[in-house]
């Protein structure tokens, strides 16, 4: 009896995972995002069960995590926890660009790379999904077929409401995801170079959605930095043309500051600088900065975003600029470093 049983499930398992991976086709996915990876996250993504019809598909709320679970729990496939990046990046990811789904829509602000990220299934889709089955499928899914490009225009643009608009000195603005450190980024670009750096260029903008969010590669090549990995670089870059700075800043909402590793990485990445280099860390305030001061490496300035006109400076005989180890100097009348 237990065996039949076994043997039933199983059946219906297969059964719901093809239905499930034939409409991924139908919505016109190819066969790497069409998958049993996908399949089984789709299903997940409406907290379908084997024995439920597709009427009853829901639309919860749910992580990379929770997904894996329910697809353990419901129809016996065990992910291993380091397979969280391929349902990332071989279903969900694809579900999201295509407007399957809703990153965060409970919380639009919510960074990217939190660990609370939840995805839902878009409405139209699940109104879609619901009818799969019967009758009205076909005119149904032709329908969203030909109404899709626009919900996901819709929801693209609840997302770009929701991003952290940025205004360079240059007058050009970028926009950088919700969220996370974005608005603290938002004020040392705004705030704090104006005070300590007025006139300097805005080299680079990193973002949690995009590393490279705002780079002008070209001017660092003419400094003599050869751009290394996203994942090297600092959170800002900035050039003071009128003292030759490279200031390199990292802004810290929760982890990050640059201590003396982090301070010797970014010497050692910035090591072919014909400017001088300078660090600094920035925090929201001083409740948040005070958990890391003992972190916090000699040699580098400090700034709190609700104190914009004061810098903490961490040892050292100069109140604002490169030290010996990081600075250059020109020899006069020529543009040779010496």
């Amino acid at each position: 009896m237990a065996q039949t049983k076994r043997v039933t499930s199983s059946v219906a398992w297969k059964r719901r995972l093809e239905e499930s991976m034939g409409i991924l086709h139908e919505l016109g996915f190819v066969a790497r995002q069409s998958n049993e990876v996908a399949g089984y996250t789709l299903l997940a993504l409406l907290d379908l069960k084997p024995a439920q019809p597709w009427s009853e598909a829901a639309a919860p709320l749910r992580g990379i995590t929770p997904i894996i679970e329910f697809i353990s729990e419901n129809y016996a496939i065990r992910y291993a926890p380091n397979t969280r990046e391929t349902v990332r990046d071989e279903a969900v990811k694809y579900f999201v660009e295509a407007g399957l789904l809703v990153r965060n829509p409970d919380n639009l602000s919510r960074p990217t790379n939190s660990g609370k990220t939840v995805y839902q299934i878009e409405e139209n889709a699940l109104q879609l999904l619901r009818s799969f089955g019967n009758k009205a499928w076909k005119a149904k899914l032709q329908s969203y077929l030909a109404s899709r490009e626009q919900i996901r225009c819709e929801l693209q643009r609840k997302r770009n409401l929701a991003r952290v608009p940025v205004r360079l000195p240059s007058g050009k603005q970028v926009k950088l995801s919700p969220g996370g450190q974005n608005p603290l980024i938002k004020a040392v670009v705004e705030e704090f170079c104006p005070r300590f750096f007025p006139g300097a260029t805005i080299v680079y903008i990193g973002d949690a959605e995009d590393k490279f969010r705002h780079l002008d590669a070209g001017y660092l090549q003419r400094l003599g930095v050869v751009v290394p990995s996203p994942a090297k670089m600092p959170d800002v870059v900035v050039h003071d043309t009128r003292r030759d700075w490279l200031v390199l800043i990292e802004a810290v909402t929760s982890a990050g500051p640059v201590n003396g590793k982090r301070r010797k990485e970014l010497k050692e990445l910035f090591a072919g600088s014909k400017a001088g280099l300078l660090f600094v860390t920035a925090f929201p305030s001083r409740d948040v900065m005070r958990p890391f001061l003992l972190q916090i490496s000699l040699e580098t300035e400090v700034w709190n975003a609700n104190e914009p006109d004061h810098l903490i400076h961490f040892d050292g005989e100069r109140l604002l600029g490169p030290y010996p180890d990081v600075e250059r100097t020109r020899a006069k009348g020529t543009g040779e470093v010496v």
